[in-house]
């Protein structure tokens, strides 16, 4: 019986036109990159299982997939862990994973890129800006919009505690919207900021349940908020005192002078303040994104140390975060490089890709990669077409020939399938007088006839 085909949970196949948009997302945001001065970084689809677990905590751990030993994984299990098993006596899963496996497929490109710099520390040069475009392993249940096997896009300058660092992320987003011609808002707060607020309103310790439920003010309201602040331990009082968050308005401008007079207390949050007004100064004037402060943005809240960054699409329906970043100050230190401060971001492709479909922003010549057919009458045709086709492919012209002899209209159809946009038709009159006519898909004219050189220059054009 043949075996019905299917993929893994969780995973996906990408049809050419999707592959073609996808390569597009890509190529756009890494040209970026390349002009900003980043350079590319690849690193394994596996690392030693070491190298990723106790890095991401205990539910990240869980969704590592670990690889099992190659050759007879069984002699690398304990003999006490055999003995139990073979006695049907219950083993946590965890512990015959981590005896059975000694790799793991990447959860991230972060914890990879960290033990990078710190193993080729001597041969880099700092600040040291990479990025790397590869996809990523997660053993999550899949649901929609939430898949095993995904890319990420990142860029990091390590190395360096410069804010003109995050200046260039801010306009690093910009000319990639602005490449893609999509509107963006790039949200930006501070984690000394947030760590101020809990300071004046008395509970500092409580700073990340405090800002993980003004997280959600957009979603559940101020009351909820409140009520999950209590639920977490925070005090009356201290509810009281972050009352001035729900009434701030306006632009960053306008913000900062309540911010400056309700944290006055607070030094980490008067030097968090200073530190977002060099950004929104230093950042300029934006072609296709608005630089927004959110006070109650707190992605990453145990990671980052300073800025934050998240970018929503102006345009089309989705609400979620499109990209995603921040400042961290000891990244390399879990591999025993201390305090080497960072700074990075990372384009969620897939989401970018939902936006960029549902706004109609993908280039229509991106339905194929061929912009040139030439149609097929029989064998005597088609060697004459062989000798062009060379010509129109030296003039750097993707074409190709129908393979098979066969009717006009059915070679038609293989152009409009495949989102070629000009078929050149070559019979025996053509041949006689050295020319092609050249048929515009869609259009209901005939097509011209002309010579190979005004076909080159008008496929160029």
């Amino acid at each position: 019986m043949a075996t019905k085909p299917s993929i893994p949970k969780g995973t996906r196949d990408f049809s050419p036109v999707e592959m073609l948009r996808r390569k597009y997302i890509f190529n756009t945001i890494e040209k970026v990159f390349q002009k900003y001065g980043f350079l590319p970084l690849e690193t394994p689809a596996m690392e030693n299982l070491e190298t990723l677990t106790g890095k991401y905590g205990e539910e990240g751990d869980r969704l590592i997939f670990k690889i099992l030993n190659s050759g007879d994984a069984w002699d690398g299990v304990s003999d006490n862990v055999k003995e139990k098993l073979k006695a049907g006596e219950p083993v946590h899963p965890g512990r015959v994973a981590s005896e059975l496996a000694e790799k793991a497929l990447r959860y991230d490109l972060t914890v990879p890129f960290a033990r990078y710099v710190v193993q080729h520390q001597n041969e880099l040069a700092f600040p040291f800006k990479r990025y790397q475009i590869q996809p990523v392993w997660r053993a999550d249940r899949p649901q929609k919009g939430r898949y095993r096997e995904f890319y990420q896009c990142d860029a990091d300058v390590i190395g360096s505690t410069s804010l003109l660092s995050e200046v260039e992320l801010v306009q690093l987003f910009d000319d990639v919207f602005t490449a893609l011609g999509l509107k963006v808002v790039v949200k930006i707060n501070d984690r000394k900021v947030l760590s101020g607020i809990a300071e004046v309103c008395g509970q500092p310790e409580k700073v990340v349940d405090i800002v993980t439920a003004i997280d959600k003010l957009d979603k559940i309201g101020r009351e909820k908020v409140e009520e999950e602040m209590r639920a977490k331990g925070v005090r009356d009082e201290a509810i009281k005192g972050i009352a001035p968050l729900f009434e701030l308005k306006g632009s960053w401008s306008e913000q900062r002078p309540m911010l400056e007079q309700w944290l006055a207390s607070s030094s980490i949050a008067q030097q968090g303040l200073k530190d977002l007004s060099f950004t929104f100064n230093a950042a300029g004037s934006l072609k296709s994104a608005v630089l927004e402060f959110d006070p109650t943005l707190a992605r990453g809240l145990d990671y980052y140390t300073g800025a934050i960054f998240e970018v929503k699409a102006a345009e089309g329906t989705l609400q979620s975060s499109i990209c995603g970043g921040g400042r961290y100050d000891d990244l390399t230190g879990i591999f025993g490089l201390k305090n080497v401060s960072g700074v990075g971001i990372s384009f969620g492709a897939d989401r970018i890709y939902d936006v960029l479909l549902e706004t109609n922003k993908f280039p229509a010549e991106l339905g194929s990669s061929t912009k040139l057919l030439f149609a097929n009458f029989g064998d005597k045709e088609a060697m004459h077409c062989l000798k062009l086709l060379r010509q129109v492919r030296e003039a750097d012209i993707a074409s190709e020939l129908y393979p098979d002899q066969a009717k006009l209209p059915k070679q038609f159809t293989y152009a409009e399938k495949k989102g070629i946009p000009y078929v050149a038709i070559v019979g025996e009159t053509e041949m006689n007088e050295g020319k092609v006519t050249l048929k515009k898909m869609g259009a209901n004219e005939k097509g011209d006839a002309i010579t190979m050189e005004e076909l080159i220059q008008r496929m160029k054009a």
